[in-house]
């Protein structure tokens, strides 16, 4: 049976921490995923317009078979060098890949385009490599939701997007998510305050309000403008797994996106999601089917959450859910 680990984020996987850093000036921000050790990171691209860094080396033939940290950022092609800050930092500390006598952090990112999102966009230097730096060292096995680091200024098609984050056990296994929604669709049901990942919801972790009784599927399909779109998303497990069976949980992990998000990974969305895999269970073919459905789920849950727990800022082009659905559905 899987049920929510016991603070339902991706930190429920031993080992990892996650750290948030913002401008909310700028309404940015980044967030950083970091473990005790190296661990087993793949990932798998399914929207059109992706802006990654060192996601090669993430196949399964390519020599480096593990990471120091995954990022997810704010700020379009500005916003990789958030992963320059998190990989300087790690270097400080001793940790990478040894070649010689240098050490040199593995450090994969990808990012979103919030850069039309009312925040002041006139910085004279480039400020993702300090935020990067920063959320490193904020890192730690509680995080808040919603308009938080990577999350700070995503929308999407009709709200405020944010960071999510969700989990299970089953059996030995621990799984989690972590994603900035930052979608060109919506994640609410027509105009109803009912998100499409109802039927996965555990609890009341965003609202409990179930699925919506109708849905026109002919009605338009209403999305924000082009180009100015991506979800992306880290899944984690403290399973065992080999670099391309990391790849097909990611590639998995996708269908959450998809139950998640309508649409999802249309040619202006650059939606990826990384995997991440401690190791410290061991794992058959069995448990392969078993994560790879259990990071979708997570994956779904925690697009929801993000959304859910979205607060409001001066100069939001678009309200939040709380704000727009009512003090009744205010996400606590």
């Amino acid at each position: 049976m899987m049920r929510p680990g016991p603070r339902n984020l991706i930190t429920d996987v031993a080992g990892l921490r996650v750290g948030n850093a913002q401008d909310d000036g700028i309404k940015t921000g980044c967030t950083v995923l970091v473990a005790d050790a190296p661990f087993t990171a793949a990932v798998h691209v399914m929207g059109g317009a992706p802006g990654t860094r060192e996601t090669d080396l993430l196949a399964p033939d390519k020599t480096v078979q593990q990471a120091d940290a995954l990022v997810l950022s704010g700020g379009s092609a500005f916003g990789l060098d958030a992963a320059s800050g998190v990989a300087d930092a790690l270097r400080a500390q001793g940790r990478g890949f040894r070649v010689g006598d240098q050490t040199v952090p593995i450090v994969p990112a990808a990012i979103l385009f919030d850069l039309i999102n009312g925040g002041d966009k006139n910085w004279a230097t480039n400020p993702y490599k300090t935020l990067g730096a920063t959320a490193l060292a904020n890192a730690s096995e509680t995080f808040a939701l919603g308009s938080r680091g990577a999350g700070t200024g995503a929308l999407i098609a009709d709200l405020k997007g944010g960071l999510g984050s969700a989990s299970v056990t089953v059996g030995p296994y621990s799984v989690g998510a972590l994603v900035a929604v930052n979608a060109l669709g919506r994640v609410t049901m027509g105009d109803t305050a009912c998100f499409w990942a109802a039927p996965f919801e555990m609890g009341a972790e965003f609202g409990g309000h179930g699925a919506a009784r109708t849905f026109d599927p002919s009605a338009p399909i209403p999305v924000k403008g082009g180009h100015q779109a991506t979800t992306i998303a880290i899944v984690a497990t403290n399973a065992t797994l080999t670099q391309a069976q990391a790849t097909r949980m990611a590639t998995a992990a996708h269908d959450g996106m998809a139950r998640a998000i309508y649409p999802s990974h249309t040619p202006m969305d650059g939606d990826i999601v990384f995997a991440a895999a401690t190791g410290t269970v061991p794992a058959d073919n069995a448990a392969l089917l078993m994560l790879g459905n259990a990071a979708a789920l997570c994956l779904a849950r925690a697009i929801a959450r993000g959304v859910y727990n979205a607060t409001p800022a001066p100069g939001d082009p678009h309200p939040t859910w709380s704000t727009r659905f009512g003090p009744s559905f205010s996400a606590s």
